[in-house]
């Protein structure tokens, strides 16, 4: 489990730091409470959840599990308003979500039916929460490139209407980015974002494939990175935000001790980071408690919080609107006087 934070660093409030949650898979965004609750509804077995599971395999497995009780479409909808709440709660002023419409296509009837049932969800639950909620319509790497190009065809044809940007998640190992440069072009093409997971079970070759061949706006995870001076240097000189999840990096192996996570060396250099949560169901902390986990346990300061924040909005496709006042009100926020 991750280090608890030390209790003797003090500071700004960070839950009124403006910022945008970027790394989450909305299944695993769900509340313990209404996993339980729809488990017990529906009669099907309640699927572990935090800290049950050794191993990314078998992170993977307990993932999957999650999707038994939203084959509902009123579950699914209840799931987004409570992530769009829960996101409010937090400070954030920007969701993107990421879904896979795959996974609904027996209860929709299409991908694109599935999609679009989450677009007119997810914009519902951001009005009524004051939140800017945007969909990261994402492919799993071990499925086939097929299933791909046909999630980057209706991103594609969504790009603009609630999609922003198209993702590659699940297992690295044996699966790398390369593969998929065919629907990630089509994705950029339709003015999506590119933001593959890479560079959190493999090393920084995968980072470079997903910055060259797959053209990445942002990566979701990079840490390996910090072992190669060239890669950081051309995060750098790119402007690629990386989406960092502190705590599923350590319980997932990624990095033995939360005190030494490569995001301190990272900011230092010049790399746009931003923190996320990842799979708050499955690893524990929200994405507030993540910054907290920031400040305390891996040390960053006020500065490197706000600056963090500031790329979670600014390296996004969040309405003009949203970055501008994120802006104003995180300078306000530094300019505070802590606590």
């Amino acid at each position: 489990m991750p280090s608890e934070p030390s209790q003797a660093t003090t500071g700004r409030d960070l839950k009124a730091l403006p910022k945008g949650h970027l790394h989450l898979h909305l299944e695993a965004g769900m509340r313990s409470e209404t996993l339980r609750e729809l488990a017990d509804q529906m009669g099907v077995e309640l699927p572990p959840t935090v800290g049950a599971f050794t191993g990314f395999t078998a992170f993977s497995e307990t993932y999957r599990g999650l999707l038994a009780v939203l084959r509902e479409p009123e579950n699914l909808e209840r799931l987004f308003f409570e992530a769009a709440e829960d996101a409010a709660n937090d400070g954030c002023v920007y969701l993107e979500a990421g879904v896979a419409p795959l996974f609904y296509v027996d209860t929709y009837g299409s991908p694109m039916a599935a999609l679009d049932a989450m677009r007119g969800y997810a914009a519902a639950a951001g009005e009524k929460y004051g939140v800017a909620v945007g969909l990261m319509v994402t492919t799993d790497r071990q499925g086939p490139v097929s299933d791909a190009m046909v999630l980057a065809e209706i991103a594609a044809e969504r790009a603009g209407q609630g999609v922003v940007s198209y993702g590659l998640a699940n297992d690295e190992r044996d699966h790398p980015c390369r593969w998929f440069e065919e629907p990630f072009a089509i994705a950029k093409a339709a003015g999506l974002q590119s933001t593959p997971h890479a560079g959190e079970l493999v090393g920084p070759e995968s980072v470079w494939e997903a910055i060259d061949v797959l053209k990445a706006d942002r990566v979701l995870h990079g840490v390996t990175a910090v072992t190669d001076e060239q890669l950081v240097a051309q995060l750098v000189e790119r402007e690629i935000c990386l989406d960092i999840c502190p705590t599923s990096n350590q319980l997932l192996d990624v990095v033995e001790d939360l005190s030494q996570h490569p995001i301190k060396v990272l900011l230092e250099a010049g790399v746009r980071c931003s923190i996320n949560a990842d799979d708050p169901i499955l690893f524990g902390p929200n994405i507030l408690q993540e910054y907290e986990l920031a400040r305390h346990t891996i040390g960053l300061t006020d500065e490197q919080l706000a600056a963090c924040a500031l790329s979670s909005i600014e390296c996004t496709l969040a309405p003009e609107a949203v970055k501008t006042k994120a802006r104003t009100d995180i300078d306000a926020w530094l300019a505070s006087s802590p606590a």
